[in-house]
């Protein structure tokens, strides 16, 4: 035996967790089982819970068969290749589909009550059940997860076979398990208690969590002053912190661009703060002359700065840009401000080419980040280093293209980023 009961392993896998400690993290029970597990994990994290509410969408001929599976939001993921296997009609999946959705709907109502499901979007959302079998509905868990918008997926169980990752494939960024057995039978074997987890306890270990959070939920989300509108953002400080990074996105895009979020969740997973904001108000990005006026957005950077300096607790951190795309020409140009007491800037795939004459006014040291299968902005990249007077250094990351979706060169960026910042943060500091 390894645990006396799911609470044991709860507590036993907050330990192998301490790491996501500060980080924007919710945590996601799977019912039942998995819910006491859960909670002992956001109680040790500090952090919201909540249940992750998955159903298998099974092929109506063969439902132990998964076609697919829903979870809440109007989240559906499909196997294209079930689909196609087994012929299943639209309307035979609408059909599974409904009958799902209604079971769902329940479970959803049974268990929360009023309150509303957890905010997934850009989060770290660590799923947690109380052991992995065959790793069919983890699986499912986080491709919903996933789908409902979470930037990083942890999945954490109290005991799992042996190389049990590999079931699970890329379907999460991060696997923990406490015990990984060779000889795995059941999951009960490895508890002195196993007995089934009612509805009831489901909910009291949700109403007893949120209980005791009370009011100090802290919501990431913020609304920054723009003119005589807000714009959003979403801010992470995890205790410690010596600085925060401010994210200025691309052309077409906003806070919830998925690669900037990836970089922050490294920021962040290096004890570094960031605030991710929309640089313009849904009215002002229709207009697409907006969307390239540097001069524009780097005013919305430098008075979001202001924002972030008059934020309780978060006087005398220190403060560094990091620029996407266009948005690299805008963090530049704020940079270059006489006034601006910016620590360093980071540019990923930007166009430092676009501030101009601002250039050779930036004081903050600049690290320039470019793919090296992306010519064009490297020569650009090239010519506006070359105008730079300040400490710099440009950085290319081979086999990456203009936006870094190939494997790992994200983490590339996250991690170049993070010493950057962290070095540069500390030298001010002194």
């Amino acid at each position: 035996m390894y645990f006396t009961d799911r609470m044991d392993a709860g507590r036993q896998l907050a330990a192998r967790l301490e790491h996501l400690k500060g980080h924007d993290v919710v945590v996601l029970g799977l019912p039942r089982g998995g819910v006491p597990v859960a909670e002992q994990v956001a109680d040790a994290l500090g952090a919201p819970l909540d249940v992750c509410l998955v159903r298998k969408l099974g092929v109506p001929f063969q439902p132990e068969l998964a076609m697919g599976a829903i979870g809440e939001g109007g989240v559906r993921v499909l196997n294209d290749h079930v689909l196609a296997d087994t012929r299943v009609s639209g309307g035979d999946l609408a059909a599974v589909e409904a009958r799902e959705r209604t079971v769902l709907g329940q479970r959803a109502r049974r268990y929360r009550g009023d309150r509303p499901p957890a905010r997934l979007d850009g989060r770290t959302a660590v799923v947690v059940d109380d052991g992995l079998a065959t790793g069919a509905t983890a699986v499912a868990a986080c491709r919903v997860v996933r789908a409902q918008g979470a930037a990083r997926i942890v999945l954490a169980v109290p005991v799992a076979p042996s190389h049990w990752p590999e079931r699970i494939g890329r379907e999460a960024d991060e696997t923990i398990s406490v015990h990984e057995p060779a000889f795995f039978y059941a999951i009960g074997q490895f508890y002195e208690d196993f007995s089934q987890t009612p509805d009831e306890e489901v909910v009291a270990c949700l109403e007893r969590h949120h209980a005791r959070r009370g009011t100090d939920d802290q919501d990431p989300e913020v609304r920054i002053p723009a003119g005589e509108a807000r714009v959003g953002g979403h801010l992470v400080v995890p205790d410690g912190a010596p600085g925060i990074v401010l994210f200025a996105h691309g052309s077409g895009s906003s806070r919830h661009s998925p690669r900037n979020r990836a970089v922050a969740e490294s920021l962040n997973r290096a004890g570094l703060g960031t605030l991710l904001f929309d640089l313009l108000t849904e009215e002002e990005a229709d207009d697409r002359s907006n969307v390239f006026d540097t001069e524009l957005l780097a005013g919305r950077l430098a008075r979001a700065t202001h924002w972030l300096a008059g934020r309780p607790g978060l006087d005398g951190l220190r403060i560094g840009y990091f620029g996407a795309s266009t948005g690299a020409a805008a963090a530049l140009w704020a940079a270059a401000d006489p006034l601006s007491d910016v620590a360093a800037v980071v540019s990923r795939g930007g166009r430092p080419d676009l501030a101009g004459a601002r250039l050779a006014q930036v004081r903050a040291p600049t690290l320039l980040i470019v793919g090296g299968r992306d010519p064009l902005v490297r020569e650009l990249n090239e010519t506006a280093q070359a105008r730079l007077t300040c400490e710099n250094r440009l950085v290319v990351v081979d086999g990456a293209g203009h936006l870094f979706e190939e494997p790992g060169t994200l983490e590339v960026v996250g991690e170049l980023a993070a010493g950057w910042f962290a070095d540069h943060f500390r030298s001010a500091r002194g």
